[in-house]
């Protein structure tokens, strides 16, 4: 069930992006307008990729090409480096500091609009499909949401800073670096491709209704390539042969800021001495996992290309 539109608090914005009609198209009306595609990838490192770094190691000819013709932001950086703080900054248009996303245990509070809000008020069928992954219902002010989130956001993920640095049974381990490598399938494979199914059949049908179709805006969030380093076969093959760089800066660990400290100790990270090739092979499934999220974004250009879409449409990454 969509949420109420008329709880969108009253704001300056919020009455500035009232429609002075009704929402649903026509004719001449808001079915001219752009859509727009919103494309979110889980710890994808801009550093890593070919379009910011050409000695990049990671093949990504889909991302190449779209930053190839479109406007690239070169000075813009994550707004937190947690990831649900980051999306909730992101899907709000507000530093997480101004709307407390502190940590992974944040929500957002109900009378904080999110642009999904506003794009409804401006007739745009809001859609969701993916990862949010912080706590409150799973709509977060769009009109429809394609799949559930792959976690649910619960206060679990708070900190408890009488002992900041105890480590909780069931958080991150070394196992992501010991254990990286191949796999056939995985929850995060699954859920990605669930995402991809349930947004492509979301372009088909607004392809279906017609030029009276309101104009949408579809936010696609996958999981990757978050870890763990585990990847396809297919996408591990492609790093076959190649020599993979070590990192080229190593802080010591007592030469770590405290937030860094706490977090390599409740990840158990701290007294890890992982070999050059542990590394290597975290690294070359991380590669393989990015090149996944490219083969993604190449899918739904090309849906977008197919349903005629493409000349209609800004594209977010």
């Amino acid at each position: 069930m969509a949420p109420d539109l008329n709880s969108l608090p009253s704001s300056p914005m919020a009455s500035a992006t009232r429609p002075e009609r009704p929402v649903g198209g026509g004719p001449g009306g808001s079915a001219k307008r752009p859509n727009i595609l919103y494309i979110m990838a889980d710890q994808l490192a801009a550093p890593q990729l070919k379009m910011y770094n050409p000695e990049s190691q990671i093949k990504t000819p889909n991302l190449d090409g779209l930053a190839a013709k479109s406007v690239q932001f070169d000075s813009a950086y994550c707004p937190s480096p947690l990831c649900a703080p980051s999306r909730m900054s992101m899907i709000t248009g507000l530093l997480p500091m101004g709307i407390g996303a502190y940590d992974n245990a944040s929500q957002i509070s109900s009378d904080i609009p999110t642009y999904a809000h506003y794009l409804r008020l401006q007739g745009y069928h809001t859609a969701l499909a993916g990862k949010m992954h912080f706590i409150g219902d799973q709509l977060h002010g769009y009109e429809t949401r394609l799949t559930s989130d792959i976690y649910p956001g619960d206060f679990g993920w708070a900190v408890n800073w009488d002992e900041p640095e105890t480590r909780l049974e069931w958080y991150h381990n070394a196992s992501s670096i010991l254990q990286a490598g191949t796999c056939i399938r995985s929850n995060q494979l699954d859920y990605d491709e669930e995402v991809m199914y349930k947004s492509t059949q979301f372009l088909y049908e607004h392809t279906r209704q017609g030029p009276d179709a309101r104009p949408f805006s579809l936010t696609v969030s996958l999981t990757h390539p978050h870890d763990p380093y585990t990847i396809e076969e297919k996408y591990w093959d492609m790093y076959e042969g190649v020599d993979i760089e070590l990192p080229k800066v190593r802080i010591p660990n007592e030469e770590q800021d405290p937030h860094s400290k706490r977090l390599l100790k409740v990840c158990d990270l701290w007294d890890q001495d992982f070999t050059d090739d542990q590394i290597k092979r975290a690294k070359r499934a991380y590669f393989g996992a990015v090149s996944y999220v490219d083969d993604c974004v190449g899918r739904l250009l090309q849906v977008l290309k197919q349903c005629r879409l493409d000349d209609n449409t800004i594209v977010l990454l």
